[in-house]
């Protein structure tokens, strides 16, 4: 059988029939086995794959149909191909040919298999799942670095410009950010004494360096395009770029042009490396944790859309050399770079990550240290990776926002426009939170298709609303919910556009059931986004279901402790802790809210409640004058016609709490 993976999928029996699966869970599946192979791939790993977000007996039982599916399709070649055991699967050695195989085996000497890359891998198959997307980034940039490592090899060996030019090709054919290449490209040209050719080469690299890292050339490039410019020739014929024949005296050396800071894609995104840990005192079957734990921990960062990201192998082998943050910064374009230590204890490990900011000096911006039993080396690797992912999100953020903020571009983008805002919406003081709205309206006038910024103004109304600085509080519901909806609209996949959506179907509309849909889609998407959890919690809470509540809210603190809205989730936590009759704690964390966030209305209200029912009279009052400073007016009624809240008994049991606080009934609707 061969199996083509390259570009759109494809399967041929050896008679050139096609055995091509329809469905597209049956094609990632043989996926795969094939780029697994000669392995065999355990049952549990698949399901884990192809229906991340189902319970796992329902994961086993389509897996079952899917495989029924694949024999099926294969025909009487299927025991041929498929080997099929109670806890794995693979494809038997030797019975298929795999494009991939090919590519992966192909050597200088026998480079011929560089041809077949001519799409992406697995091109037709992104969308199939979470988890499947996540395994397939991998998978393609493992396949990008091996072509890459060949290709770099081959224009190496070249000496002739017309072999250096076709070879150099190729290689930006693969990689097109390539800076090596285009200047093997420059020096070609130059040495064929086509000098217009070279300096036009120059101008290809700084635009697509500009359109895919938002980056100017090195100084290196620079200093070549200088010396084509001055003397009409390259630094010598062709080939190695250490080949520049001696400068003398009267050819002084060109002043370069100063390289400006990386900054992030205008659409969104930075750069971030993941090395591989350093391992220190484990065993041999421990050896290769810290590969393991980087890309594991790539995975799950992969999943914040708005990030990209370098193979930990790609950095690994650089790091072989040397592990100069500064050096990775310029051979990669990063603009952060996680790297950290491996350590083993008796029966426990322990991890300790620490995130730079290869911008401002290599300053560390995040921290953390796990200790986790050695036990299960596959559990703590997921662990450690999920809360690593859910704590840097976050961190990146707030420091890409304060920079931005710190230092506003002349002419921002819609993504610099919606960062400063995001620095401004945390401080919850009404000046800076107006403005946070007009930097919004801004960036969604500036690029209308531009998700999230429509998605983080929804939540700004949310907020607005939630303060009582709302003018027209009709018209500020419905703004919210259209650019909710248009969030969705221009991407179905970002989480965060999906989980806020949901917050505003919850706090505005009272749709809780359908909120909840959407955060459980958002969760399919990323089950390591905070926000997701927090605002989910909160939705159950006021559902009633108090249990379930409580669980999303506490794995929202555990992957995002610092959060900059951990106000929004604390309020939650103080509901919580009120709906289930635990006053005191509802009191300790109400008080704890209104010092670190004392502008916060949503959660004066649980907070007084909680006093009221335990008859602290004195604080109640206080909080109460506070709370009607903020919202004149607020009534027992007013609070029981605008609350989500939906269990009649859980709705009494505030009210009976903010009457014994003192709050005034209010007068009846009409």
């Amino acid at each position: 059988m061969r199996l083509r993976l390259i570009g759109p999928m494809e399967a041929w029996t050896l008679t050139g029939e096609s055995v091509l699966p329809i469905g597209r869970k049956t094609r990632a599946m043989l996926a795969v086995l094939a780029l697994s192979a000669p392995r065999p791939v355990l049952r549990g790993r698949l399901a884990e794959l192809l229906w991340g977000r189902r319970p796992e007996e329902q994961a086993r039982a389509s897996l079952r149909q899917e495989i029924h599916r694949l024999l099926e399709t294969f025909g009487p070649v299927g025991p041929q191909v498929l080997v099929v055991t109670r806890d794995h699967l693979a494809l038997r050695t030797g019975a298929a040919w795999v494009d991939v195989d090919e590519v992966m085996r192909a050597t200088p000497a026998k480079p011929a298999a560089l041809s077949l890359l001519d799409g992406e891998l697995l091109e037709d198959l992104d969308g199939v799942d979470a988890a499947f997307d996540a395994w397939l980034i991998a998978e393609r940039e493992r396949l990008r670095d091996r072509a890459r490592t060949l290709a770099e090899t081959l224009l190496h060996d070249q000496s002739e410009p017309a072999t250096m030019i076709a070879a150099a090709n190729q290689l930006l054919a693969i990689d097109r950010a390539h800076e090596g290449a285009w200047r093997a490209l420059m020096r070609a040209y130059a040495a064929r004494g086509e000098r217009g050719m070279a300096i036009q080469t120059y101008e290809r690299c700084r635009a697509v360096l500009a359109e895919l890292l938002d980056a100017q050339p090195s100084e290196e490039t620079h200093r070549l395009l200088a010396e084509v410019r001055a003397s009409g020739h390259a630094a010598g014929p062709a080939g190695a770029e250490s080949r520049a024949p001696p400068r003398t005296e009267a050819q002084p050396e060109p002043q370069a042009e100063p390289r400006p800071e990386l900054r992030p894609e205008r659409r969104g995104g930075v750069r971030v490396g993941v090395m591989p840990l350093h391992v220190v005192g484990t065993t041999e079957a421990e050896g290769h944790l810290g590969t393991g734990l980087a890309e594991e921990i790539t995975s799950a960062l992969a999943r914040f859309r708005w990030m990209s990201f370098v193979a930990s192998g790609s950095l690994g082998r650089f790091a072989a050399h040397t592990r100069d943050e500064t050096a990775v910064c310029r051979a990669f374009g990063l603009h952060y770079l996680l790297d950290g230590t491996i350590q083993r204890a008796p029966g426990r490990l322990r991890v300790a990550l620490r995130l730079l900011d290869l911008r401002a000096g290599n300053q560390m911006v995040w921290s953390c240290r796990f200790d986790r039993s050695s036990d299960d080396l596959m559990t703590l690797q997921d662990e450690i990776a999920a809360e690593a992912a859910g704590q840097i999100d976050p961190e990146i953020l707030l420091a890409e926002a304060q920079r931005l903020l710190a230092r506003p571009s002349p002419d921002p983008s819609a993504y610099e426009l919606h960062l400063r805002a995001l620095a401004l919406l945390g401080r919850l003081e009404q000046p800076s939170f107006a403005q946070a709205g007009a930097l919004l309206r801004q960036a969604i006038a500036l690029e209308p298709d531009y998700a999230p910024a429509h998605a983080w103004h929804a939540l700004w109304c949310v907020l607005d609303m939630q303060q009582g600085w709302a003018a027209d509080s009709a018209a500020r519901v419905a703004e919210a919910a259209r650019h909710a909806e248009q969030a969705i609209l221009l991407d179905p996949q970002d989480a965060k556009a999906l989980t806020i959506a949901g917050h505003v179907r919850a706090c505005l509309h009272r749709r809780l059931r359908e909120a909840i849909s959407l955060h459980e889609r958002a969760l399919a998407l990323n089950p390591n986004l905070a926000m997701a959890w927090g605002f989910s919690g909160v939705a159950f809470t006021c559902l009633g279901d108090l249990a379930e509540g409580e669980r999303r809210l506490a794995r929202f603190r555990k992957l995002s402790p610092l959060d900059l809205y951990a106000f929004s989730f604390d309020t939650g936590r103080c509901l919580l802790a009120l709906l289930g009759g635990d006053y005191p704690a509802a009191v300790v964390i109400g008080r704890g809210v209104s010092e670190a966030a004392p502008t916060l209305l949503a959660a004066r209200k649980p907070y007084l409640a909680a006093l009221g029912h335990l008859g602290l009279q004195e604080e109640a009052a206080a909080v109460r004058a506070r709370l009607l400073q903020l919202e004149p007016g607020f009534t027992v009624r007013r609070f029981l016609r605008t609350t989500p809240i939906e269990k009649a008994e859980h709705r009494e049991l505030f009210a009976a709490g903010l009457r014994a606080a003192g709050v005034a009934e209010g007068e009846p609707d009409t």
